[in-house]
């Protein structure tokens, strides 16, 4: 099939559902919309693909959907698989795009597609009915070569049951999706239940369109092996299929708390330190279940997954998506939750962000133009629902770019890991790169929002590296340093424990230890003046501070930075109310001040 060339200014057409390669336009690009318009609409409506095209209101996301596809066509070639009035998802972009591989402006002219888009298309349609709402199997980030994939989780038999018949009514006694039998013999048939037939045909599709996209790794994010309503399995996962149909794919169990949680971030003042999820609900049932080959080089201690709090487990997750990504074989990623719209796509930005500001993938787009892509992309038209999510308090799609200040660190750079495998040992002196990259992976470990002033360790002459995350005492000696630092930097493999004791039921997280080794570090140090920054918001807007930043922390910081600013231009002071105590009000104010708006009463 003859390829086209994958333009800035490429413009999709309106026509039917059939993937298409991405085409050129001479004419200029359409009017950039900026990030502002783009929270305002996003806090107005949830996205529906089949509402797109018409309406005063939908010129705002023809523009939304346009600038997408031109900051992707920056630095990829790419085809468009078609969905221009929902037929394959309703709350899928109308233009998914599929990268295809990295390319300089100068290689797009002599683009030339790699994929069959009819054959792509075809697994699509008969592929969306095995997962929640349709919402199918979808790359969205390509590194080395790799898809990364977004979905829901398998549908249940209900859903199947319900949409199938749906289908078939309003197909005039017929569905495409089921046409051929190629998959299910004769014999078959008479030795298999219905509900067997069914699900063996549909969750085919579905590891068909798994294998076309090279995917190896499904990383379920579900605290629940299957969600159940009303007493009744709306939808199943794959590592609970009886029929063991995913078992030549890895498959991680990493449960991750739903977006229910994260109302009690937002009481909570916007923190996430200290914040643990309970484990002992009735409904969590879904256990902590990863390959030990996964886990080897990572330093940390899984077992004691039930006692992180939300950074931390947001943190070594991101670790092991980020280490799967980087191995070495060719094989690509599926991360899903239940729909896919809460924490699918927190991870999904967070790893395009990471990714990102190491260089590795959109490396021509600037701070602010990353930040409107996954915005604008990985979530908006991808279906997050943030107008329901703010009337509750949920505030999960806050809680992404908020949490950017806690995985600036080298720890999280994939580029350290490329440079550790390819230097030779070095003898066990410091080294002026060794003391910044041990300063750099401290920063943060200690800082809590909660108080009104936080310990920044990385100006510490004598603070040490948290292994893995304990709390380490600022005012050890200096061979205590050393041997905490080289202790973080062993090459030898962590004998992973799977089965840890329950936790008490009155265990409650703790903060005094934080509280105190704060006071202890600056009565002890004799650089106080350089150890403390003022304000503990999380709204706040990072400051200069010195040493100066890694680029990897000035790009991530930018990203941050912008996005509080915007989102406390539109978004965040219009959804928060008033409460008794003031005490939001108090952070939006000094929100405020921190970037240099003043917002009088009346505006409110």
């Amino acid at each position: 099939m003859a390829g086209a060339r994958a333009a800035a200014s490429s413009s999709p057409s309106s026509g039917s559902s059939s993937a298409s390669s991405s085409s050129s336009s001479s004419s200029s690009p359409p009017r950039e919309p900026g990030l502002a318009e783009l929270l305002e609409e996003f806090s107005r409506t949830q996205y529906r693909a089949k509402d797109g095209g018409s309406g005063a209101g939908n010129a705002k996301v023809e523009r939304i959907e346009k600038r997408c596809l031109e900051l992707f066509g920056r630095d990829y070639c790419y085809s468009v698989i078609q969905n221009v009035n929902g037929e394959i998802c309703g709350h899928y972009p109308r233009y998914i795009v599929y990268l295809e591989y990295e390319s300089s402006e100068k290689e797009k002219d002599t683009f030339e597609s790699t994929v069959q888009v009819s054959r792509l298309q075809d697994l699509v349609n008969r592929s969306k009915m095995a997962r929640c709402r349709g919402r199918f199997v979808c790359p969205v980030i390509l590194y080395k070569g790799k898809h990364i994939c977004r979905s829901a989780t398998l549908a249940g038999w209900g859903e199947l049951y319900g949409r199938t018949g749906y289908n078939y009514i309003f197909s005039g006694g017929s569905d495409d999706a089921w046409a051929d039998s190629e998959d299910i013999t004769e014999d078959d048939c008479t030795l298999r239940s219905a509900d067997n037939q069914l699900f063996d045909k549909v969750r085919g599709h579905d590891i068909k369109l798994l294998r076309y996209l090279s995917v190896r790794y499904i990383c379920d994010l579900m605290v629940e092996n299957k969600k159940v309503k009303f007493g009744l399995n709306v939808t199943s996962s794959e590592k609970v299929d009886k029929a063991q149909r995913y078992a030549d794919f890895t498959l991680l169990s990493i449960p991750y708390p739903g977006c229910e949680f994260f109302k009690e971030y937002k009481d909570r003042d916007y923190t996430a330190e200290g914040l643990v999820f309970n484990w002992k609900q009735d409904y969590v049932d879904a256990p902590l279940s990863i390959p030990v080959t996964l886990t080897r080089s990572l330093n940390i201690d899984w077992s004691e997954y039930q006692s992180w709090d939300l950074v931390q487990q947001t943190q070594n997750y991101l670790k092991l998506l980020l280490y799967i990504v980087n191995s070495e074989d060719d094989s690509g990623l599926l991360v899903h939750c239940i729909s896919g719209w809460d924490r699918t796509p927190l991870f999904i930005s967070l790893l395009r962000l990471s990714l990102w500001a190491d260089g590795l993938i959109h490396a021509t787009l600037k701070p602010a133009e990353i930040l409107y892509l996954t915005v604008a992309y990985d979530w908006f038209l991808f279906g997050h629902m943030l107008v329901d999510r703010l009337s509750k308090g949920e505030e999960i799609f806050f809680f992404c770019f908020s949490f950017l200040k806690h995985i600036t660190s080298e720890e999280f750079s994939v580029l350290k890991s490329q440079r550790r495998k390819s230097l030779p040992a070095r003898d066990t002196g410091f080294t002026v790169d060794d003391i910044c990259t041990m300063k750099r992976r401290d920063r943060g470990s200690t800082t809590s929002l909660s108080s009104d002033f936080s310990l920044v360790t990385e100006s510490s002459p004598g603070a040490t590296g948290s292994f893995p995350y304990e709390p380490v005492d600022p005012s050890s000696t200096a061979a205590q340093t050393q041997a905490a630092w080289r202790k973080s930097h062993t090459s030898s493999p962590q004998t992973v424990p799977w089965n840890r004791p329950q936790q008490s039921e009155d265990r409650q997280p703790s903060y005094q230890g934080i509280v105190e080794a704060k006071f202890s570090s600056s009565s002890s140090s004799n650089h106080s003046d350089n150890f403390f920054r003022t304000g503990s918001s999380p709204l706040e807007v990072p400051k200069t501070r010195f040493p100066a930043p890694t680029e990897r922390e000035s790009r991530l910081e930018e990203v941050r930075s912008t996005f509080l600013a915007t989102y406390s231009s539109t978004v965040g002071l219009k959804s928060v109310t008033p409460s008794p105590s003031g005490a939001i009000g108090g952070l939006l104010e000094q929100f405020a001040r921190g970037v240099g708006l003043r917002v009088s009463s009346s505006t409110l």
